[in-house]
């Protein structure tokens, strides 16, 4: 093995913590590189957020098409033809783009990239193929992976990573799982024209998120034409490539031309050595960390997927200003994981912040409720039967608004104004006092005056 090369941070995984990380600390003047086995930009560049958000675009194409004859465009929907290569292509020229960007802000950083897979020799040593490099200070940023159930054909099952770069799509599919993965691929399947069948195991699907948001989503999906089969699972697949059987618990058995297993993700932590180190694992195989991203190994850290936080891409870029700070600037900040926002992009888009109403009760939280649905009016004209919820959960003694909450188009981009708010500690006078857009879906948060429930005093 040749001689050592010597780092301020090696940094390990270049998704979208690893990367900010890394130019971060290289700007504060530390010599840092960072290995990478697969792409830069990680799983949200690649095989995530980006892509997925595009395929969204795409799936929604087919809904403003049919809006447009109440608006007076002529488009005879027999003749539109939909090309999935032209998307898929598309699609990765993109993601190639931003590749490239992420490539070049490492390197104007002067951050060395080093291609291949690390392996931890020691405390402050990192190998990579046949050379070792020493750093003060490594941090782990591999992220997650999919997990594939075990069972009997779990050979024919693809993950969300493949479907990304599906040759071509089936007639039928089913999804496997009841998180954001799973409801935003059934999603775009059936917005591209694909029969889809969601199967979870639960009640209902989005475990986590307001119950309201879940069985109103639910409504909505099925609207759409999503299949779903709640309280059932999948014992085994069969078949050829194209041609699946899948029995189900209950007995049945399901026909289709793509299985897509959206069953969890896991941390991506194999070979890298932590356990000979003695940098501890939990029980969900996340990596251990203080509230300072270090490990039980003084110099080293993990932040990301791979510490079991939200599997976010702000949380990860959050963690990984506040861990350049530490190191290399400061020494002061700490993260923040109250309030954070987010969005699901199923069809209806999920845009939430805060507290649940159940999150709310159990924090002892005396509530009063708000909630509205309505018919957006965009589609007034176009006849479409599709609804929008909204819904904000509110401390009745303080007045303090805990949770923002909405099913509808765009609530993602409404949600994100509305996380401001929350976190600045607005109450519900203050969302009275606001003045509304009008017209828009968004004023209705600043209008809402009448609660649905109340709790007893």
């Amino acid at each position: 093995m040749s001689d050592s090369v010597d780092y301020d941070l090696i940094v390990i995984g270049a998704g979208s913590g690893g990367v900010r990380l890394a130019r971060m600390s290289a700007q504060r003047g530390a010599r840092v590189a960072v290995v990478e086995s697969r792409y830069l930009g990680g799983t949200c560049v690649n095989v995530g957020c980006v892509p997925k958000k595009l395929f969204v675009y795409g799936a929604h194409v087919h809904d403003e098409l049919e809006d447009a004859a109440g608006y007076g465009w002529q488009v005879p929907l027999a003749d539109v033809k939909f090309n999935w290569p032209t998307l898929l292509a598309n699609k990765n020229t993109e993601i190639e783009r931003l590749k490239g960007i992420y490539g070049r802000l490492l390197e104007s950083a002067g951050v060395t990239v080093i291609n291949g897979s690390a392996r931890l020799s020691g405390p402050n040593t990192v190998v990579v193929g046949d050379k070792s490099y020493s750093a003060k200070h490594i941090t782990i940023a591999t992220g997650s992976w999919p997990v594939v159930p075990d069972i009997p054909g779990k050979q024919h099952l693809l993950t969300s990573n493949e479907m990304f770069f599906l040759p071509e799509l089936p007639q039928h599919a089913v999804v496997w799982g009841g998180g954001y993965i799973a409801v935003e691929f059934a999603g775009i399947l059936a917005g591209l024209g694909v029969k889809t069948t969601l199967l979870y195991r639960g009640d209902l699907f989005l475990r986590g998120f307001d119950d309201d948001i879940r069985t109103f989503t639910a409504q909505e999906m099925m609207k759409k034409g999503v299949d779903l089969q709640f309280n059932v699972t999948i014992e085994s697949v069969t078949g050829a490539s194209g041609d699946y059987s899948v029995l189900l618990n209950n007995g049945e058995t399901l026909k289709t031309g793509l299985v897509l297993a959206a069953t969890g993700r896991r941390a991506l932590v194999d070979g890298l050595g932590l356990a000979e180190l003695g940098v501890a694992l939990n029980d969900s195989g996340h990596v251990v960390v203080n509230d300072y991203f270090q490990t039980k190994v003084p110099s080293i850290s993990a932040l990301g997927d791979v510490i079991g936080t939200p599997q976010l891409t702000p949380v990860a870029l959050a963690q990984a200003m506040v861990l350049s700070r530490r190191l290399f600037g400061d020494g002061e900040g700490e993260m923040d994981y109250a309030a954070i926002p987010t969005a699901v992009f199923c069809q209806p888009n999920i845009g939430t912040v805060g507290l649940t109403e159940q999150e709310a009760r159990l924090a002892g939280h005396s509530l009063r409720v708000y909630r509205s649905e309505f018919r957006p009016m965009k589609y007034i004209l176009s006849g479409r039967d599709e609804r929008c919820m909204m819904k904000l959960v509110v401390d009745k003694r303080t007045d303090k608004v805990l949770g923002a909450h909405m099913v509808g188009p765009d609530s993602g981009e409404i949600t994100q104004g509305l996380a401001v708010a929350i976190k600045a500690g607005a109450t519900k006078a203050q969302f009275d006092a606001t003045m509304g857009i009008h017209p828009t879906s968004a004023e209705e948060f600043v209008t809402m005056r009448e609660p649905t429930l109340v709790d007893p005093d």
